[in-house]
């Protein structure tokens, strides 16, 4: 463990009780299938809302919600551009049309932009909360409720965050949360539906009945997943990072552990491990990590402000903002850099410290994806499109120390400058 090289994903997480949890559940499979409603409960009473109902991934939850919104093929759901293609998928696999809005100064959905982009087929918003930075909720909001459009909040980054006192998730008629393995917690893969109308929670339960678990094959995969990342993966690299690189390429390419985006995904199409259950072994996961919340929450505040404090006089930091009536949860730390972030994410590897997660070059991400196919036209979300380009994530989670952070930032001010 003391060879572990500074990085932003592979269950950047978890700690010895989350990996040694994982250790011991692989050895008890009657605990894997059963039913989930001690963390479903905690879920509900944290957030104040009716209902919660758990998956086995974010994208499972956003899928039982369109279905429980009786979303129809040429339904239009407006969305930022900068998200996933896993928030994307779930929308056209059902026969909608995303519709992509350009983004803020904070990386989130761009209120003017959104009212250009209503047409008479449009029949829902989808908020997201871009690294744990709320969006405009009140300005959005009211959009929605003008031009009679749902509220879906996509909070997979956003676990914890707090608009006037409100969580996030709880402003429109439904919202999902994601646990994968670099979210605010994890359990490798997972997710929960939220809503306080009854009749849309009925129905997203009713979805949720109608499913199966996943296989315990696939299981075993994420329980794997912690335990393997933290005792050979991150030492390999280190180590030296074609040794990590190795290592990681022969347990994907032997199904020994699953990637966070499977491969048909970054075209747009369906995969069968989407929406199951979510297993109990998994909701053991969440559940412990859902009781470090808090401490999880704080010390990204605390490696925020750091970063913020030390980067503020030489690079153009989004969420360097006002704070007044929100409390972020900073998933991530973005900045935006002059230099092609490809040279510097190469030249921080060289010094172990690897800070590409993923989320830049592309408006939906992964970089990989092909847009074109996930219904994204070049040229629709300037703003978005200008931002992959300059971004780099900094790392917040609970495994990044001061110490850690400070390396980051002397790297950062000796490359660009």
């Amino acid at each position: 463990m003391n060879f572990c090289p500074i990085s932003t994903s592979l269950s950047p997480n978890t700690e010895k009780d989350d990996i040694f949890l994982a250790l011991k559940l692989i050895f008890q499979p009657w605990r894997w299938k059963r039913e989930v409603k001690i963390l479903e409960k905690e879920f509900q009473n944290y957030l104040n809302v009716r209902r919660a109902v758990s998956f086995n991934s974010g994208r499972a939850a956003l899928m039982a919600i369109l279905e429980a919104l009786e979303m129809k093929k040429g339904d239009e759901v407006l969305l930022q551009a900068f998200t996933c293609n896993s928030a994307v998928n779930p929308i056209s696999n059902r026969g909608a049309k995303p519709v992509f809005v350009d983004i803020d100064e904070t990386l989130n959905m761009d209120p003017e932009d959104l009212k250009k982009k209503i047409t008479s087929c449009s029949k829902a918003v989808m908020l997201q909360h871009t690294f744990g930075w709320p969006a405009q909720i009140e300005e959005i909001s009211e959009i929605a409720r003008e031009n009679n459009l749902f509220l879906i909040e996509d909070c997979a980054h956003s676990l914890g965050a707090e608009y006037k006192g409100k969580f996030c998730g709880a402003f429109g008629e439904a919202a999902f949360f994601s646990f994968g393995r670099d979210k605010i917690i994890s359990s490798v893969f997972g997710g929960m539906a939220v809503t306080n109308n009854e009749k849309i929670g009925e129905r997203i339960n009713e979805f949720r009945e109608k499913l199966d678990y996943p296989s315990n094959f696939w299981i075993f995969q994420q329980l794997l997943h912690p335990i393997l990342i933290n005792f050979l993966v991150l030492p390999a690299y280190g180590l030296n990072e074609h040794l990590g690189r190795i290592i990681l390429g022969i347990f994907h390419k032997f199904s020994i552990l699953s990637k966070a985006v499977y491969k048909k995904e970054k075209r747009g199409e369906s995969v069968k491990y989407f929406p199951k259950r979510f297993p109990n072994a998994l909701a053991i996961l969440a559940l412990n990590q859902f009781r470090k919340l808090e401490r999880f929450n704080e010390h990204r505040r605390k490696i925020a402000k750091f970063y913020e404090d030390n980067l503020r006089n030489q690079f153009d930091l989004p969420l360097s903002k006002e704070k007044k009536d929100i409390s972020p949860t900073f998933m991530r730390y973005p900045v935006l850099v002059r230099k092609n972030t490809d040279e510097i994410l190469e030249a921080s590897r060289k010094r172990k410290i690897y800070l590409d997660d993923g989320w830049r070059k592309n408006p939906v991400v992964p970089p990989d994806t092909e847009i074109n196919k996930i219904g994204y036209f070049l040229g629709s979300c300037p703003g978005a499109e200008e931002i992959a380009k300059s971004i780099v994530n900094l790392p917040t989670h609970v495994n990044i120390s001061l110490k850690k952070a400070q390396k980051i930032v002397d790297f950062l001010k000796t490359y660009e400058y």
